[in-house]
C-alpha cells in the first residue's frame, strides 16, 4: 500500500468517525417534526448531510430501541410508511446533546 493510499484510508476512517456523531444529532434534530425515512433522508441531504439508506435505517432502529424515537406505520399515498418522531426521552437527550455539541464547538473554535 502506498503512503498516499494509507493517508487517504486513514482520513476516510477519521472522517466517518467524526461524521457518525454529527449524523445522530442531525437525525434527532430533524425528527422534532415527524417524518418518514425518505423525507428524512432528503431533508438531511438538502442540508448537506447526505446519508445512504444502509446507514439511515439501522440508525433509526437503534435510536428507537434506545427509546429516543417512536414510530408508527401509516398508509399515505396508498403505501405503508413508517413515521418517526422524537419520544419524550429523545427530546431530553437531544437538548442535552445539542448543549454538549455547542460547548464542544465553542471549545474547538477557540483551539483552532
Amino acid at each position: 500500500m502506498s503512503p498516499g493510499t494509507a493517508n487517504h484510508d486513514l482520513f476516510e476512517n477519521l472522517r466517518l468517525e467524526l461524521r457518525r456523531g454529527s449524523l445522530i444529532l442531525a437525525v434527532l434534530a430533524s425528527l422534532e417534526t415527524e417524518q418518514y425515512g425518505y423525507t428524512l433522508r432528503k431533508a438531511l441531504t438538502d442540508h448537506g448531510m447526505p446519508i445512504d439508506e444502509g446507514t439511515l435505517y439501522p440508525l433509526l432502529r437503534r435510536l428507537e430501541t434506545q427509546g429516543l424515537l417512536v414510530s408508527e406505520w401509516r398508509e399515505e399515498e396508498k403505501r405503508n410508511k413508517r413515521f418517526y418522531r422524537l419520544s419524550e426521552a429523545g427530546k431530553t437527550i437531544f437538548r442535552q446533546l445539542l448543549a454538549e455539541w455547542k460547548s464542544m464547538n465553542s471549545s474547538l473554535n477557540g483551539i483552532l
